[in-house]
């Protein structure tokens, strides 16, 4: 996942409205949205490679999300990220409990950043900066920097959602299927050169080998209810199909 806009609103009736895109090669094989066959109770995409998720809501309404940190400076640890968000839906700790652990081994994963809670609670964790924090209400975005870092794409899509916050998620879906490139000295300098910043620029993305997988929008009621969508896509952005939950 390369790039989450959220609204967390813990006092009103919807206490989470997010909007997601997950960037990935087309040939590293993924399942599309649905209820995972050897976890009941747990909704999600799913990494078929490694196993993990990037982003995955229980039944119960606990919600995890990932995105990596773009830099090439750091090497591969020795575990899957999607790990991070698997082992979280599947257990019963609490949000602090778990990020307690997961700071003690947080060597063990390449660079990411951890978003998850439920519907009385939202921490986000980043791996290079080594402390979780409990977020408050508000309107936040995150890519493969850190939390709120000021990238053009995270910056137009969190105003993008700040203006379409009462909307259907339909709104929130074309949002995120946005393809302008902004201009070349705006963009950030992450050590991948000119080119590759310039393609993952955009908030969907799209080319012959990488690009925008899925696209997500998640809301989570303050009842306990909550409703996901996500639509898939293929190289050049092609749409391959589109799923819709509710609880």
């Amino acid at each position: 996942m390369c790039l989450i806009v959220f609204a967390w609103q813990p006092e009103s009736p919807t206490v989470l409205r997010l909007a997601a895109n997950r960037d990935e090669f087309y040939a590293r094989p993924s399942a599309a949205l649905g209820e995972w066959p050897d976890a009941p109770g747990v909704f999600g995409g799913r990494d078929l490679q490694a196993g993990g998720t990037w982003l995955g809501v229980t039944a119960e309404g606990r919600f995890a999300a990932l995105t990596n940190i773009r830099d090439p400076r750091l090497k591969a640890g020795p575990r899957s990220r999607g790990a991070l968000t698997t082992e979280y839906l599947l257990g019963q700790a609490s949000a602090p409990a778990y990020l307690d652990r997961i700071m003690r081994d947080a060597a063990d994963y390449a660079g990411f950043n951890l978003l998850l809670g439920d519907r009385q609670q939202l921490w986000h964790f980043n791996s290079r900066e080594g402390r979780p924090r409990q977020l408050r209400s508000g309107i936040y975005g995150m890519s493969n920097a850190s939390l709120d870092t000021p990238w053009p794409k995270l910056l137009y899509a969190r105003e993008a959602l700040r203006e379409r916050i009462e909307g259907v998620d339909e709104d929130l879906l074309e949002l995120l299927s946005d393809n302008r490139q902004p201009a070349d000295h705006l963009l950030p300098d992450t050590g991948v050169g000119l080119a590759t910043e310039r393609l993952l620029s955009s908030v969907f993305i799209a080319s012959a080998t990488y690009g925008t997988r899925a696209s997500t929008v998640l809301n989570l009621e303050q009842s306990g209810d909550w409703n996901i969508t996500e639509r898939s896509f293929g190289a050049h952005g092609a749409v391959l199909g589109e799923v819709a939950l509710r609880r």
